[in-house]
């Protein structure tokens, strides 16, 4: 049920979708009731479209999500284990379309993989993604598509366990968790975009999975607080993006699955 609710929410939720409904509502408003308040209403939507996506309002919203952690010195010892959250690559399109890892904006994920996997060859590694859709949804898995690929990567199918079943990053902790059965005296790097990372840093510790964040896929240079957009789709979709995970972190919070409200190192 909170899969359901999650996504159904989110789709009105999404600042691109609520100001745009808004407008049109707005302009409803105009035509059937009162033309002032429905001017009033359809002009905040169109402030909102604007200052979102052209102004540095997604900026404000993802730095501080991605600011929250770093990857390890590269004089850390190696980890003992790897996990790679799914969310990288379209399923349905990979699926549908029989060509190889289509990937999304997260793609990093997938290359971190990579990187990681020939930097630390003792470390073992577990990729986590099953289909986040509620509807519409690919033939098969993420998690599938990328143990297809695996030895496409060059990598031996022994090194990677893949879980296909999770559908959200509170099931990517506990599946993980079942699969790696990590020790008290190993370490593991959790690898996710680095918006996503205060969220599953806390699912796993609050699953009793004590990782070390090692956050990719950044979106926003450290110095763009201010920096506009050149496009309104593009302010909209880290608009968008960002304020998801805000809002992510809320309901993990208030529904237990995260301890702290914005977990940090």
């Amino acid at each position: 049920m909170f899969f359901i609710i999650s996504k159904v929410a989110g789709f009105f939720l999404a600042p691109s979708n609520a100001l745009v409904i808004l407008t049109i509502f707005g302009v409803v408003v105009q035509m059937l009731w009162s033309f002032r308040v429905g001017a009033v209403v359809a002009a905040a939507g169109l402030v909102g479209i604007l200052a979102c996506g052209l102004g540095p309002v997604a900026n404000w919203l993802i730095l501080p999500l991605e600011n929250r952690f770093e990857q390890p010195a590269s004089d850390n010892a190696a980890p003992d284990g790897i996990i790679v959250l799914g969310g990288a690559l379209s399923d349905r399109v990979s699926g549908e379309r029989d060509a190889g890892l289509e990937l999304t904006e997260a793609g990093d994920r997938i290359l971190a993989l990579l990187r990681l996997a020939r930097t630390y060859p003792q470390a073992r590694i577990v990729f986590t993604g099953g289909s986040s859709a509620l509807t519409g949804g690919g033939r098969k898995t993420e998690g599938e598509l990328v143990g297809e690929a695996i030895e496409r990567f060059g990598l031996s199918p022994e090194r990677v366990t893949i879980e296909s079943n999770s559908r959200n990053t509170a099931e990517n902790a506990s599946f993980s968790k079942e699969i790696a059965k990590p020790r008290a005296d190993e370490t593991w790097w959790l690898v996710t975009s680095a918006f996503h990372m205060p969220r599953a840093v806390g699912v796993f510790r609050a699953a009793g999975f004590p990782v070390t964040a090692y956050p990719v896929d950044f979106r926003a240079a450290p110095d763009d607080w201010m920096r506009p957009f050149a496009t309104v789709s593009d302010g909209l979709r880290r608009t968008d993006v960002a304020f998801r995970e805000w809002v992510g972190l809320l309901a993990y919070y208030w529904t237990g699955r995260i301890d702290t409200l914005f977990p940090g190192p």
